[in-house]
């Protein structure tokens, strides 16, 4: 089957809109000091901007309120998103809303639709994803948060940390065991809990290296939370009792093929800043574009942030063709690959700019911090190779004798081709 990453001529014309939209109308508004209550009002003339032209929401189908485009084609508006970090929000797929609103169009109810999804996607809710644990981070299977049905209920027990958006959020969705006396990988389920709910006790917003100091006043941080006793109704379980690990992995396949391109449009703004300052820096005798060294970091950068778009657009592709679970191995890739890209880049770009490059005065130190975690969420880059090589290994057979064992095929050639051999010995 061929690869096929073309879209249409109307659609990169939407790409091209997006590109001047995002560099000229949000872009900016990194260099503001915004509350929340500004950042609102001069986002929300944006925000109907992008609905008007159809762009809003497109990680979900028409029939959700979304655009219905693909992978392929989310991954290339993804591209330019991840330009500026409020760039998703404005166009209404910022994690985790997003996920959150994949995951309840695949497993929600009518009514948690109703309820839940359709105000998400509008923008009128906000949500947190709540499955990570202290200790259980990289493995999911070690979650003890649990969650026991007591009459029409189910009452939640259990501490989470990291829970992204959790101090901003209307609504969680709590991923806990349901069953433990079954496998791990059957056992635990989605709840859909209302933050106002009583026995949910959001600790704090915990400092991490791209914010420090706070949560992340505009666009979320990643909260600890303490669920004591947390009752609600059995009808907010998010499908079937034992769906949260299926409905986890449906969730968190297309958010990293969009992780993936949001890193190749951080990795663009780096590369221009690195290429920028080379052609204009001069220093021993000729500007830094003529020293080798500075070179090699524009060839190399190139070069990987190429291959890092191709294997994305390829993992996009597959998603599109056969589904996420049958593109682990491309998602998984990635996830590390680009991840790696994009810490390189930007490194590179902090060096040519020497002691500017590490200061306030470019974003570069602030995109570094924040890109140091891309190599962590999701699933930290040593269980995505895990992954990788399990699969790949899966198609191979151990042999005594190697298989191109020289000696070994050399006495299979000669009697494959035997009778060529003896016509050509009578032959001398």
């Amino acid at each position: 089957m061929a690869w096929d990453f073309s879209t249409e001529p109307e659609f990169e014309a939407q790409l091209e809109w997006m590109r001047g939209f995002v560099r000229e109308e949000i872009v900016p508004l990194e260099t503001l000091d915004l509350d929340r209550e500004t950042y609102a009002r001069i986002t929300a003339p944006l925000k109907e901007q992008v609905k008007e032209r159809g762009l809003w929401a497109a990680h979900l189908p028409p029939e959700l309120g979304g655009g219905g485009f693909g992978q392929v084609r989310l991954g290339l508006m993804h591209e330019i998103l991840g330009q500026c970090r409020y760039a998703p929000g404005i166009f209404g797929n910022q994690a985790p809303d997003s996920g959150n609103a994949e995951l309840l169009a695949i497993g929600g109810s009518p009514e948690q639709k109703e309820r839940w999804m359709h105000p998400l996607l509008r923008g009128e809710l906000r949500s947190c994803f709540s499955m990570t644990e202290p200790g259980a981070g990289a493995d999911p299977t070690l979650l003890s948060t649990r969650a026991v049905l007591d009459g029409d209920d189910y009452v939640i027990n259990g501490h989470k940390w990291f829970s992204s958006n959790a101090s901003h959020a209307d609504f969680l969705i709590v991923m806990a065991v349901t069953d433990p006396d079954v496998s791990a990988y059957q056992g635990s389920s989605m709840i859909v809990v209302p933050v106002e709910t009583p026995g949910v006790q959001i600790v704090r917003d915990i400092p991490v290296m791209d914010h420090p100091a706070v949560g992340g006043d505009l666009y979320g941080g990643h909260a600890e939370i303490i669920y004591t006793d947390v009752r609600v109704p059995k009808e907010n379980l998010v499908g079937n009792p034992g769906d949260g690990f299926r409905l986890a992995q449906q969730r968190l396949g297309p958010g990293r093929i969009h992780h993936a391109m949001r890193w190749l449009g951080q990795s663009k703004r780096a590369f221009d800043m690195l290429c920028e300052r080379a052609v204009s820096r001069y220093t021993h005798g000729s500007v830094l574009a003529e020293k080798q060294m500075v070179q090699d970091w524009v060839a190399t950068s190139a070069a990987e942030m190429q291959a890092a778009r191709l294997m994305t657009l390829h993992a996009a592709w597959t998603m599109d063709q056969v589904g996420a679970s049958n593109a682990r191995v491309e998602i998984a890739m990635i996830k590390y690959w680009g991840a790696k890209v994009l810490h390189d880049v930007i490194d590179r770009a902090i060096q040519v700019h020497g002691s500017l490059g590490f200061s306030g005065d470019l974003p570069l130190e602030g995109m570094y911090r924040a890109a140091r975690a891309a190599r962590i969420y999701d699933g930290p880059d040593e269980v995505h190779k895990s992954t990788v090589a399990r699969r790949i290994l899966r198609g191979y057979t151990p042999t005594e004798v190697p298989t191109e064992h020289v000696p070994t095929r050399a006495e299979a050639a000669r009697k494959k081709f035997a009778q060529y051999l003896e016509e050509a010995t009578a032959n001398l």
